[in-house]
C-alpha cells in the first residue's frame, strides 16, 4: 500500500502489504497561484516522520502550475486520512470527486481496517501537465514508495520491505477546476511496477 486513491486495474500486491491498499502517496505544502489555505482549502499537517519530494518544476502557465500545486495537497490528503484513521476525512474530499473518491475512501478504508498508516519518505517524479479549456486538466506522474512504509499503530511496528520493481508506480488522473477554482481529481488510474517509472 503506500497512501493514495486508485481505480487501479493492474494491482500487483506484495504480499506484506496492505490487503487494499495499493497505490501512491501524495502530498507537499507548495501553494497554489495563491495560498493553500485560501479558497477554504484544508490545513493539512502530517507526522514529521512522513515527507515528501516533488521534483516536478513549474511550468511558468498558471493553469498547469495550479494542477501540480493542488495534486500536491491532494496527495498529502489522502496521507492525512490515513493518519487520522478516517475514511470520510474531509482534507481528501476536498481535493476528489465522484469515482475518485470512492475508490480513494476503499483505499483509505484499508488502513482503518488494518489499523495501520504510512511512513517514510514519498518522492513524485517526471509530470506530465495538461490543461484544457477552462476547467479540465489531467496529470500523470511517477511515485517512488522505496523509502515508505506501513506502520501498525499498536505495536508501532514498521514494516520495512525491500525496494523492488513494484515501488515504482505510474499515476493518471484526471481533473476538474470546480466553482472554487480548485482543481479535483475525478478519475485516478495507477500502474505498480510500470516501466516508465523505474529508475
Amino acid at each position: 500500500m503506500s497512501a493514495c486513491g486508485s481505480d487501479d486495474s493492474s494491482k500487483s500486491k506484495d504480499n506484506d502489504k496492505i490487503a487494499g491498499a495499493d497505490t501512491g502517496s501524495e502530498a507537499s505544502a507548495s501553494p497554489t497561484a495563491s495560498d493553500p489555505a485560501s479558497a477554504g482549502r484544508p490545513k493539512i499537517e502530517l507526522p514529521s516522520d512522513l515527507s515528501y519530494t516533488f521534483d516536478w518544476p513549474k511550468t511558468g502557465n498558471e493553469e498547469k502550475d495550479a494542477i501540480l500545486a493542488d495534486s500536491e495537497q491532494s496527495i498529502k490528503a489522502v496521507d492525512l486520512a490515513i493518519v487520522n484513521q478516517d475514511a470520510l476525512d474531509k482534507a481528501y474530499l476536498y481535493y476528489y470527486e465522484g469515482e475518485a473518491a470512492a475508490g480513494t475512501q476503499t483505499f483509505i478504508e484499508a488502513y482503518v481496517k488494518a489499523k495501520a498508516r504510512v511512513t517514510g519518505a514519498y518522492r513524485f517524479y517526471d509530470p506530465v501537465v495538461n490543461a484544457s479549456g477552462k476547467d479540465r486538466g489531467s496529470l500523470v506522474y511517477c511515485e517512488d514508495q522505496s523509502k515508505a512504509y506501513d506502520m501498525y499503530l499498536k505495536t508501532k511496528k514498521v514494516n520495512k520491505t525491500p525496494a523492488s520493481k513494484n515501488s515504482y508506480v505510474l499515476y493518471n488522473t484526471q481533473l476538474r477546476k470546480n466553482d472554487e477554482g480548485v482543481w479535483v481529481i475525478e478519475k485516478i488510474l495507477s500502474q505498480r511496477a510500470s516501466d516508465k517509472c523505474q529508475p
